[in-house]
């Protein structure tokens, strides 16, 4: 496991942690937030990628 797969593990606990406490304080941002830094932390710890290249592969992708 490198570096960027431990942040990764980091970022989904985080993401989660947000997303809770979004759902909590009724809060749709900081819900929606949790929920990108969970799918960040998924797909770095997966590939192994920075969280810049994934922003930089997901904007490629033109998602809406």
């Amino acid at each position: 496991m490198n570096q960027d797969q431990a942040q990764g593990k980091w970022d989904q606990l985080k993401g989660k942690a947000k997303r809770i406490w979004g759902e909590l304080t009724d809060d749709d941002f900081l819900k929606a937030e949790g929920s990108a830094d969970k799918l960040y932390g998924i797909i770095q710890e997966r590939f192994g990628d920075g969280k810049e290249a994934i922003q930089r592969k997901l904007e490629d992708l033109h998602l809406p």
